[in-house]
C-alpha cells in the first residue's frame, strides 16, 4: 500500500538533493534551509511519537529548527538565478520544438488526482488497498505528481538528474515562500485552538444583528476575505471564521447547510488571496520570476476578478446555504 509517509520521503529526498546542489555552489544559507526543512518530512512520525510518549526534546529541537528557518529566510531574498545565453537559447529551442506538449504533464496532475481519488478506493491487492484510505486525497495527488514526472521524461526526453537540477533551480527561486501555505494553515489551527474564534463570535454578536441571517452571512464572507488578506491563506482564515461565525450563527442558529457554506466560504476566502502580498507564493514570487517592474503588478491585475468573484460568491451563498 502506498502510504503518505512514503511520499514525504520523496519530498525529503528532493530537498536533500537541493541542499547538495547548493553546497556545491557554496550557497550555505540555502543549503542549510533545505536541509532543515527536509528533516520533518523524514522524521515527523518519530517526533510525534516521542511527544506522545512524554519526551519533548525532539519537538523542542524542531521548534529551534523553525526559528533557524526564519533566520535563514531573512538571509535569502527571493530572486531567480540568471542563465547564460547558451542555456536560454537551448531552452527556447526546446520549447519551440515541443510546443504545447510541454503542458501535458502539468495538466495530467489534476486529471490523474481526480481519477485516483474516485477510483483509488476500489483498487486493492490481496485484499489490501493500494492507496492509503486515511489520506486518499494527498496520496492520489502525490502519485499523480510522480506519474506526471514520468510523462515529462517521455515528452522532453530529459534525464532524471536534469529534472532534479531544474526543480532545484525553481525551488531556490521560490525560496522561503514555499513554506507559506503550510505555515499559514498551521497558524489557522493555532488561532482556533487558542480561542480566537470565540473572540470573533463575541465581537460579531456585539456589532451586527445576529437575528438577521444575511447580516451573519455578510460577516462570515467579509471576515473570510479580511482574515485571508491578513494571514495570506484561506486555510488559515477558515477555522477562525467557521468557529466564530459559521458554526454558531449560520449553521446552528440559522440552519445553513455546512457543506455548501464550507465550499463557497473557502472560495470566498481565496478572493482575499488575490489581494494580499502576504500570499507571497501566489502574488510576489511570480512577479520576481517574471521580472516585473511592479512587484505588486500581479495583485493589481487580479483586483477586478477578486471583487467580482466575491460578490458572486456572496450571492450564491445567500441563495443556496439556507435552502
Amino acid at each position: 500500500m502506498l502510504r503518505l509517509e512514503q511520499l514525504y520521503w520523496l519530498v525529503a529526498a528532493f530537498l536533500f538533493a537541493s541542499a547538495v546542489f547548493n553546497l556545491r555552489e557554496r550557497r550555505w544559507s540555502m543549503a542549510a534551509f533545505w536541509t532543515l526543512l527536509a528533516i520533518p518530512f523524514v522524521g515527523g512520525d518519530a517526533i510525534l511519537s516521542a511527544a506522545q510518549s512524554g519526551t519533548n526534546l525532539p519537538a523542542q529541537l524542531m521548534g529551534a529548527g523553525v526559528i533557524g528557518l526564519g533566520i535563514l529566510a531573512s538571509r535569502s531574498p527571493l530572486r531567480i538565478a540568471s542563465d547564460s545565453r547558451e542555456t536560454m537559447a537551448s531552452r527556447e529551442k526546446l520549447a519551440q520544438r515541443l510546443g504545447n506538449r510541454l503542458f501535458l504533464p502539468a495538466l495530467a496532475i489534476p486529471a490523474l488526482t481526480l481519477l485516483m481519488f474516485f477510483g483509488g478506493r476500489h483498487l486493492s491487492w490481496h485484499g489490501q488497498p493500494l492507496l492509503d484510505p486515511k489520506a486518499l486525497t494527498l496520496t492520489s495527488l502525490g502519485l499523480a505528481c510522480v506519474l506526471a514526472l514520468i510523462a515529462a521524461f517521455y515528452v522532453t526526453r530529459a534525464q532524471p538528474l536534469q529534472a532534479v537540477a531544474e526543480g532545484r533551480r525553481l525551488l531556490d527561486a521560490l525560496g522561503w515562500a514555499v513554506l507559506l501555505p503550510m505555515v499559514l494553515a498551521t497558524l489557522g489551527g493555532v488561532f482556533a485552538t487558542t480561542g480566537v474564534g470565540s473572540a470573533i463570535a463575541a465581537l460579531t454578536a456585539a456589532v451586527i444583528p445576529i437575528d438577521s441571517r444575511i447580516a451573519c452571512l455578510l460577516a462570515f464572507a467579509l471576515g473570510m476575505v479580511l482574515f485571508t488578506v491578513v494571514m495570506g491563506n484561506a486555510f488559515a482564515a477558515f477555522p477562525v471564521m467557521m468557529a466564530g461565525v459559521g458554526l454558531p450563527l449560520l449553521i446552528l442558529k440559522h440552519g445553513a447547510d455546512p457543506a455548501i457554506l464550507g465550499a463557497i466560504g473557502m472560495l470566498t476566502g481565496y478572493c482575499g488571496t488575490l489581494l494580499t502580498p502576504m500570499a507571497a507564493n501566489f502574488n510576489i514570487v511570480p512577479a520576481v520570476l517574471l521580472e516585473l517592474r511592479d512587484p505588486y503588478g500581479v495583485i493589481r491585475a487580479q483586483l477586478g476578478t477578486a471583487l467580482a468573484l466575491m460578490v458572486v460568491n456572496v450571492a450564491l451563498m445567500a441563495l443556496l446555504v439556507f435552502r
